[in-house]
């Protein structure tokens, strides 16, 4: 299966995998190649993908590799061979222990966004105020 996982601005990741581990508001679900086609809203969670060991020639049976990657909610749509994620928020870790600091740091930098756009519109708002003070004495 070919798995693409989206975010707003850009392509997260595009990868063949050989299964899909999401979580939607009614549970964990695993998707496998064959399995029927399915639309799914994911609720903020991890999202896990068994890639194929490409085998080395020194080396007959490579283990199959696991990855992670994180959402903040978004929908999940499996069609054929394909399944496609979408979320407004995604953070991928090259492991499961180094994808906790990953999604820490992000959130970390969310939250000071955030708290600086708040600022920002608590002058803005400050600001019309003032103006609207300064109309009423001219009028």
């Amino acid at each position: 299966m070919r798995l693409r996982v989206l975010a707003p601005d850009h392509l997260v990741l595009d990868i063949e995998v050989a299964a899909v581990i999401a979580e939607s508001p009614d549970g964990s679900f695993c998707l496998l190649p064959h399995h029927v086609d399915v639309v799914a809203p994911l609720v903020p969670s991890l999202v896990a993908y068994r890639t194929r060991a490409t085998p080395s020639p020194d080396e007959t049976n490579d283990a199959d590799e696991d990855g992670y990657l994180a959402v903040d909610g978004g929908t999940l749509v499996k069609y054929g061979d394909e399944v496609l994620v979408s979320s407004p928020r995604v953070v991928i870790g090259p492991g499961l222990d180094d994808l906790r600091t990953t999604i820490d740091a992000s959130f970390r930098a969310l939250e000071q966004d955030e708290r600086d756009a708040r600022a920002a519109i608590v002058r803005l708002e400050s600001d019309i105020v003032r103006r609207l003070v300064e109309l009423e004495r001219h009028a």
